[in-house]
């Protein structure tokens, strides 16, 4: 297996690179109805097509702070807000440490997950993310005596630039449990690396140019 360069699954573009830094955030199906987002599409529509590459990228912004404010809603089923499921996503990240990829950070919402990862050999992002998908969603549709998906299909990562961009990253990671009300210091969210008090040896990358 290889890494991908620059390339879509389904909707959303997706970097895939040797050695790359990924903020990625992943939502169970019924977190974030598609009608509720292809709305807000439609409104930024001709600011997230401007030729002018600023207004593109505000409007793109927006449209991800948007998102971000739906899902710290609590918004569907939320079934990564009771304990047990939780807990099986967090033991399959750490699972996997060590082996495709080098976990740095992470967070497990009631609705969706954001991790952050180092990848350490030849194994494509979207097979990394599959497998953790997959893992999670058996042990989870055991546990409520279902079948069916669990997550939507896609998923968001963000190829991180720099020192800085990583900085930004953990700490949104860190305080996002903080950001939506479900604890008063991200020491007091079980289900993150800020919770167990995670470390795990990071070298940076070489910085590197990546589209926003």
């Amino acid at each position: 297996m290889t890494h991908k360069g620059i390339h879509h699954r389904g909707f959303l573009p997706h970097w895939d690179f040797a050695d790359s830094v990924q903020a990625i955030t992943f939502r169970l199906a019924d977190s974030l109805p598609g009608n509720v987002v292809n709305e807000w599409r439609r409104e930024l529509q001709s600011l997230l097509n401007s030729t002018d590459s600023q207004i593109s990228k505000n409007a793109q912004a927006d449209l991800h702070r948007r998102i971000a404010l739906y899902e710290d809603a609590g918004h569907g089923s939320c079934l990564l807000g009771k304990p047990a499921h939780a807990a099986i996503v967090q033991a399959a990240f750490i699972e996997g440490h060590g082996s495709t990829y080098k976990l740095i950070a992470w967070c497990i919402m009631p609705n969706h997950v954001h991790v952050l990862l180092r990848m350490i050999d030849d194994t494509p992002l979207g097979n990394i993310i599959k497998k953790l998908k997959a893992s999670s969603a058996i042990e989870i549709n055991r546990l409520l005596g279902r079948t069916g998906p669990l997550w939507m299909p896609d998923y968001h990562d963000r190829y991180i630039r720099d020192m800085d961009h990583l900085h930004n990253s953990q700490s949104y990671i860190r305080n996002n449990p903080v950001k939506a009300g479900l604890c008063e210091k991200p020491e007091a969210w079980p289900f993150s690396s800020a919770g167990i008090n995670w470390t795990a040896e990071f070298i940076p990358p070489e910085s590197k140019e990546a589209a926003e």
